[in-house]
């Protein structure tokens, strides 16, 4: 285990390495592997364990009756999911989750996460501050895809989430974690009318645009 890194995540944020190896024997943590395109949890899951992403990236899809897929979130390396439904015992998963990359995920109990022992460690109570901290930013993040989303128009979410990125990332040349079919999930659109919007706007001098990497250009008509 790398606990060097594990110090570096949010979940683990201002807690040493001693101190994380020594939570990870009370938290029950386990570590598995998953390959691309592997599930690690399938909607109607009732879940135990929040899911830190070790390695990899996996995505969180939710998958209608009629098939319709529609991508929530993509969580990288030091990420992590599941942890709302974790959090509350014996609440079926509403989404799945699957690994998009090959993926290293290390889980850990909820109910002993949330669960101080008798000592009342303060890197345990760090721990769940570190959680709910994390829990708050996840709930951000919803909140923004329903601003991508609202527009009718393809244009109008392709502009509000690439403006979006290229606010977070501080530049007009950004790199989005999406491809093409990835992206078109997220803003609930099709992938074909997606590609064929983003066509017009590179005529239009909007952007230029090479699979994931866009370049947006302050040309708007």
């Amino acid at each position: 285990m790398n606990f060097t890194f594990l110090s570096k995540t949010l979940l683990f944020r201002g807690n040493t390495e001693e101190e994380i190896q020594a939570m990870l024997s009370c938290l029950g943590a386990e570590q598995k592997h998953y390959g691309k395109g592997n599930i690690i949890y399938h909607a109607g899951d009732p879940v135990e364990a929040i899911g830190l992403v070790l390695s990899g990236r996996v995505q969180i899809e939710n998958v209608d009756y009629w098939g319709n897929k529609s991508l929530l979130d993509s969580v990288g390396k030091g990420m992590i999911f599941a942890e709302t439904y974790a959090c509350i015992p014996g609440e079926p998963m509403q989404v799945s989750v699957m690994a998009s990359e090959a993926s290293d995920i290390l889980f850990l109990n909820a109910a002993r996460v949330l669960q101080t022992c008798p000592s009342a460690c303060v890197h345990h109570g760090r721990l769940i501050r570190n959680l709910l901290a994390i829990c708050a930013q996840k709930n951000l993040i919803l909140s923004r895809r329903i601003f991508h989303t609202s527009p009718k128009s393809i244009r109008g979410r392709l502009l509000s989430y690439l403006s979006f990125q290229a606010s977070s990332q501080g530049s007009s040349e950004i790199t989005i974690p999406f491809n093409r079919q990835q992206l078109a999930d997220y803003l609930s659109v099709d992938r074909s009318a997606l590609s064929n919007e983003l066509g017009k706007m590179q005529k239009d001098g909007l952007l230029e645009v090479n699979k994931n990497h866009f370049i947006l250009r302050d040309n708007q008509p």
